[in-house]
């Protein structure tokens, strides 16, 4: 291997003129600016994710009781607690239905029917 006159090893302890020294200085202090942000882009995103993960669960009430009145011949067959809502699935009379109610009130929300594609 030849070394040529204008080629230096990168091991080499020789001096960088002062221009090129201060080109190495600012984008050594360029590319530790830009980490620093993108560090502060990266913590901003996480401590968002983070947030919404956290805020975004409701708490249930300590203690769920009462009555829910469903129709006559109902079986039960699953209740769920979701958000604002209790989902009870019922059989009745060969259908099965999922009757929701208002967890505080227990007052009816509505009815979901199922049936059988033809």
């Amino acid at each position: 291997m030849s070394s040529g006159a204008g080629m230096t090893s990168p091991d080499s302890d020789d001096k960088l003129d002062p221009a090129a020294e201060r080109v190495l200085r600012r984008m050594r202090r360029f590319a530790a600016f830009s980490g620093l942000i993108m560090l502060l882009g990266f913590l901003a995103v996480f401590g968002a994710i983070g947030y919404k993960l956290m805020s975004g669960r409701k708490s249930t009430p300590a203690e769920i009781a009462g009555t829910i009145q469903l129709p006559k011949g109902a079986e039960v067959r699953a209740a769920v607690v979701s958000g604002d809502l209790i989902a009870v699935t019922v059989a009745r009379e060969g259908r099965v239905e999922t009757h929701l109610f208002d967890l505080e009130t227990r007052a009816p929300r509505g009815v979901l029917g199922f049936a059988s594609a033809p």
